[in-house]
């Protein structure tokens, strides 16, 4: 549990530093916004 929650501070932590929301992050990776969503929930990392 706890690398899915690391992973996606650290994903929510480099999205914001791009000044980007969740689509466009999405978009560069070739995911879905849901995908980065769960992500920085830490619902899922992969």
């Amino acid at each position: 549990m706890e690398s899915k929650q690391s992973f996606g501070a650290y994903i929510l932590k480099r999205r914001k530093e791009l000044g980007m929301t969740q689509k466009e992050f999405a978009e560069q990776l070739f995911v879905t916004d849901s995908a980065v969503s769960k992500w920085e929930r830490g619902v899922s990392h992969s």
